[in-house]
């Protein structure tokens, strides 16, 4: 399957937004290389500042331009966007619903050789927390094109999260992102994986393998972490014996906290949650960390035979 990372996608779709529309603006904090910003400076190197190390006035002049009517994206590594400019975020950004996105790149554990200063495992959970914010999360570079132009068409401050490492292009240009909607990319009646990020394509190889021995699992990309899609989640709990969430994330305040919340107020039903378990991450090889923290679709697999 050909592979691609969605820091590469956003790099690109940032290019065809440029060309689309003159009110696009990008900004970084010295990392136009690492975030792929800089396919955009190369071609419109006047709606393209590099702030330098500096993340908080990375937000603020963002938010200094969204209330010049421009449309700016401000990138860095997650770590450096929800963790250092986390107050401007919320005071400079969320608090006014400034028309800010926040798409930074390098999210999770598969950053790799960085090492655990790095890796941001909380960003999802400090994002939802911020009332207004849009989170999203996409599963492949298809998905990440999409994301970005949905969020330059809709009106108020979004936060996209994108990784290092080449993943599974597993959509066409056919698939249908919208803000606010998770997509069942595979049907199933046993058990419900709900994914985010590149655990997506590990949710469909695990489906995959349990097919095999006579399991039907249903596989739900949430492209979008809040708002959360409630009304496919809740059919999912209605329809299948219980739900597995898979992110690259911390499992407190990630996906699998925003589906438990959820089902615990509507259906009830057991959410067994993969993800990190409050650990920091370490230096290593992107894939030897994901197979460390068995952020893997054997993980699923075993986590949905224990649980059936």
């Amino acid at each position: 399957m050909k592979k691609k990372s969605t820091r590469q996608a956003y790099g690109e779709a940032l290019v065809e937004l440029g060309r689309m529309n003159e009110n696009i603006v990008v900004l970084d904090a010295d990392l136009t290389k690492s975030t792929k910003t800089n396919l955009f400076q190369e071609e419109f190197p006047e709606r393209h500042i590099n702030v330098g190390i500096a993340e908080a006035d990375l937000i603020g002049t963002a938010a200094g331009l969204a209330t010049c009517g421009k449309i700016p994206f401000a990138s860095t590594f997650a770590m450096f966007a929800a963790g250092r400019a986390y107050e401007q975020i919320r005071n400079t950004v969320a608090y006014p619903k400034l028309n800010v996105k926040i798409a930074p790149t390098h999210a999770g554990i598969s950053v790799g050789e960085d090492g655990g200063s790095h890796q941001s495992i909380e960003d999802i959970s400090l994002m939802r927390g911020i009332p207004g914010m849009v989170v999203l999360s996409p599963a492949d570079a298809t998905e990440t094109k999409k994301m970005i132009f949905a969020a330059a068409e809709y009106e108020g401050p979004v936060y996209i999260r994108m990784g290092r490492l080449d993943v599974p292009v597993l959509f066409d240009e056919s698939y249908d992102f919208q803000i606010g909607i998770a997509n069942t990319i595979k049907e199933g009646t046993d058990v419900t994986v709900v994914a985010t990020g590149l655990m997506t394509a590990r949710a469909l190889e695990a489906a995959e393998e349990l097919a095999k021995e006579g399991v039907s699992v249903r596989v739900i990309n949430a492209g979008t972490i809040k708002p959360l899609d409630g009304e496919t989640i809740l059919k999912a709990a209605k329809e299948t014996k219980f739900i597995v969430t898979a992110e690259e994330h911390s499992v407190i305040g990630g996906l699998g906290s925003a589906v438990s919340e959820f089902l615990s107020e509507t259906h009830p039903a057991l959410v067994k949650k993969i993800g990190i378990y409050d650990k920091f991450g370490q230096s290593g090889k992107g894939d030897e960390l994901l197979e460390k923290y068995e952020l893997t679709a054997s993980k699923i697999i075993s986590v949905v035979k224990e649980n059936l």
